[in-house]
């Protein structure tokens, strides 16, 4: 199966680790593209409910994937959200092609592109930990039921069913926040001359073009892989938002003498991996 070349592809909220996050759908959609750059914005580990009694095989096979994603050229950007914050303390650092940061800014043919997580509009979870790490443990319990409930659904011949959207669009305060955050980043964006601005965190792909009296730009939304399954994809100058419900490809893997890496493999795997960039790093000084 071919690969789509794409130059840029963002994904976000993943959550691995925990039970509500899609790996299968995830690895598919990995395993037929092969992108310049992948930016992972966000969440991508769910640390603050990080559990060695459940981290499964598809869960780590995700973030195998990535890294020989990496290895084979692709530039990985991993933007720190605040389910993954404490990733942050080696924000700046590089791995070979992994680079952990907290925002990036790129040129896109010619075009300012700014990305970050989109946790720093969240009032909560600045003042209060507490209260944003129960409503993290009480939308996954509302995922959990939810998929139990489509379970019933699909063996009476009904269609699946999804609780958290109908909140999110229904409840005026998560429509009220949702709506404050999107503002709040295009403001921003157009306030320092950036013509896209890409974020994550609340789980709405959206693709928007926003102008005000100070010029105008592009907002996008990656969305996620625990309810959406989305991303986004720029090549051919254009942006799209890729969702795994309508553009669904078959999953097949192209390591297969890695599908059975467990994490001291996965482990040995980074060690081999910094060691032969930096070698590569001293032949090109030489």
């Amino acid at each position: 199966m071919k690969k789509r070349q794409l130059d840029l592809a963002v994904i976000s909220d993943i959550h691995l680790g925990t039970l509500s996050c899609h790996a299968d759908e995830l690895l598919s959609y990995l395993n037929s593209i092969k992108p310049k750059t992948l930016i992972l914005n966000g969440d991508i580990i769910d640390i603050g409910q990080f559990s060695k009694r459940y981290f499964p095989a598809t869960h780590l096979k995700v973030l195998r994937k990535i890294m020989g994603m990496a290895t084979s050229g692709t530039e990985v950007y991993y933007i720190t959200g605040n389910h993954d914050d404490m990733i942050r303390r080696f924000s700046g650092t590089s791995l070979g092609n992994i680079h952990v940061v907290d925002k990036l800014s790129l040129e896109l043919n010619g075009k300012r592109a700014w990305f970050f997580h989109g946790d720093v509009f969240d009032i909560t979870i600045k003042n209060a930990k507490w209260v944003a790490k129960l409503g993290a443990y009480s939308y996954d319990l509302l995922l959990l039921f939810n998929k139990i409930t489509n379970l019933v659904l699909l063996k009476l011949g009904r269609e699946k069913y999804s609780l958290a959207k109908k909140i999110k669009h229904n409840v005026s305060g998560a429509r009220n926040f949702i709506k404050n955050f999107e503002h709040a980043a295009k403001e921003l964006a157009i306030e320092n001359n950036y013509d896209y601005v890409i974020c994550g965190h609340i789980h709405q792909p959206n693709k928007e073009i926003y102008e005000n009296e100070l010029g105008k730009c592009t907002y996008l939304n990656s969305g996620d892989w625990v309810e959406n399954l989305t991303a986004l994809e720029y090549t051919f100058k254009r942006w799209k938002i890729y969702r795994y419900s309508s553009d669904k490809l078959s999953a097949f893997y192209v390591d297969e003498e890695l599908k059975n890496m467990n994490l001291q493999d996965l482990m040995a795997a980074a060690s081999i991996h910094m060691a032969t960039q930096t070698k590569s790093t001293k032949k090109e000084k030489i």
